[in-house]
């Protein structure tokens, strides 16, 4: 999915011109991220990347050191290393978990470098100088009422979890919320974390455990895409429908198609490692101040509005 960054070189760049100070010193930001298990991560990679590389051609004085790791212990030692050999003045990272990443980011911070946390967390409050992220809350809540109005008599349904993290508490407990007396019955919910593989194996176990199923909330497309092989290899295809969400185009197609196993989708913008690096950098460049919290809210996509979210070219 693509979305306008907040601040672009453009803004930036008139800022200059109106006489910002520009630091003469060379100032090093780490960018540590999840390495590109999954759609949306992937998505997230090519958004963080192709941003450090603008940037740095933008600004001489910004020096940028990208690392991706594949789970939690590698992200760790990125991070560390970042530190030791490189001196950063400020961190942007998604955690892998939030749990076993708290620690290091907490000493990266108390270093005195400033620290942008994106999308999952921490596990403790106040780490972070800026926070960005979908509205998770909303993510799950506006998921929810989709189900609420699909489903008028209530039904039964199955939902498959992400990573644990705080993200994925703020969903489930959003969605939770918006079905709160509608009649639908969770029956299970099993972390697939985000992954097709763990859905799709975790989507198994619900088919062999429940003989009627009237709706997934997959809460993920790529996990979608897993619950929805485990659906055709079992035969069941027709007895169900499924929610995903983060806007993948493939789902985004399927919804825009009136695909009635696909009936919609909920936004979840993996560009916003773009919107992280670039206010960060944004910290170091000018005097605009970007510390706090952005929350890029989340938007239900249908048949009616599914054309304005669909980008072919997209890696996501």
């Amino acid at each position: 999915m693509k979305m306008k960054h907040l601040f672009g070189a453009t803004a930036i760049a008139t800022m200059m011109a109106a006489g910002v100070a520009i630091a003469a010193d060379t100032t090093v930001i780490g960018v540590s991220i999840p390495a590109a298990t999954h759609g949306w991560a992937g998505g997230m990679n090519f958004h963080a990347k192709t941003t450090v590389e603008r940037l740095e051609a933008t600004y001489p004085e910004l020096d940028f050191v990208l690392a991706t790791a594949s789970d939690p212990a590698k992200q760790v030692n990125d991070i560390e290393d970042m530190m030791a050999t490189r001196n950063i003045d400020a961190l942007v990272v998604l955690p892998f978990e939030s749990e076993p990443l708290t620690a290091p980011v907490k000493r990266v911070k108390e270093s005195g470098a400033w620290v942008t946390v994106i999308d999952r967390g921490l596990s403790e409050d106040g780490i972070e100088d800026l926070y960005v992220a979908g509205d998770n809350p909303g993510f799950g809540y506006t998921s929810g009422m989709f189900f609420k109005e699909m489903m008028p008599d209530g039904g039964k349904i199955v939902v498959l979890r992400g990573i644990p993290t705080t993200i994925d508490n703020e969903r489930v407990d959003g969605f939770k919320a918006a079905i709160e007396g509608s009649g639908i019955e969770i029956l299970a919910m099993e972390h697939g974390n985000w992954n097709r593989d763990d859905a799709f194996t975790v989507m198994q176990d619900f088919l062999s455990k429940y003989p009627e199923i009237d709706a997934v909330w997959a809460s993920d497309d790529d996990m979608a895409i897993g619950v929805l092989g485990a659906m055709k290899e079992a035969g069941r295809t027709d007895e169900m429908w499924v929610l995903g969400g983060a806007g993948m185009k493939e789902m985004i197609k399927r919804v825009a198609d009136g695909d009635p196993t696909i009936k919609a989708n909920v936004t979840y913008p993996p560009s916003m490692s773009a919107t992280a690096i670039e206010m960060t950098a944004l910290n170091f460049v000018s005097n605009a101040p970007v510390s706090g919290k952005f929350v890029i809210g989340s938007v239900l996509i249908t048949q009616e509005n599914a054309e304005k979210f669909y980008y072919p070219d997209s890696p996501f």
